[in-house]
């Protein structure tokens, strides 16, 4: 196990949880920042990687501690992109999960299926102290297309319309484990943990 337990900038226990199981060959002690009473920072960057980078400097200053951030986010081709950064407050903030969903919906009611292709994308960030220069930065990406009607009850966001061809489903019918695996967030933990281990050793 690393000498010093590791902040989770976020207050997401299901990500707790998920990114736990993925670093556990590291045997980290992760720690939820809302257990340490650190309030969440507004996000004020234009991009994932900074955005992740705001919220691991903030974790680590107001905890001493080493700390992991992810900032994620869906971009759909024909939309430019969006909804991007602002993928979890897409219809507003405070916005649900199903209004966001909705929202998207709306916006390519026109478009039609073959220019739906739209992909995931994560940005985990490990910093070694809150004024850290040289943080780890580790990317995964996962292709899809979008459904016009959900799909599948699982997972959380815009699950239920991300249709992967490759396993002929959506995000929300794979099973956690199937979803860890091929997902992008658990794509960019892997490159993490063999960052790590690289360091580690």
């Amino acid at each position: 196990m690393l000498s010093q337990p590791i902040v989770l900038a976020s207050h997401n226990l299901g990500k707790l949880q998920e990114i736990s199981a993925i670093l556990s060959p590291l045997q980290i002690e992760l720690i939820s920042q809302s257990k340490l009473n650190i309030s969440e920072i507004e996000e004020t960057g234009l991009s994932f990687v900074e955005n992740a980078i705001i919220k691991a400097r903030h974790a680590a200053r107001y905890t001493g501690l080493a700390a992991i951030a992810d900032d994620s986010g869906l971009e759909v081709d024909s939309l430019n992109g969006e909804p991007g950064i602002y993928s979890a407050r897409y219809a507003g903030l405070g916005a649900s999960d199903q209004q966001n969903l909705e929202k998207l919906l709306e916006m390519l009611k026109e478009t039609p299926e073959t220019q739906r292709h739209a992909r995931y994308q994560c940005f985990i960030v490990y910093m070694h102290h809150w004024q850290d220069p040289t943080p780890l930065i580790c990317q995964g990406t996962w292709e899809g297309h979008i459904l016009a009607i959900p799909q599948g009850n699982g997972g959380f966001g815009y699950d239920p319309i991300f249709y992967l061809p490759n396993h002929q489903c959506t995000a929300a019918q794979l099973s956690a484990a199937e979803k860890n695996r091929y997902s992008h967030r658990g794509k960019a933990l892997t490159a993490l943990l063999t960052a790590l281990n690289y360091k580690k050793n």
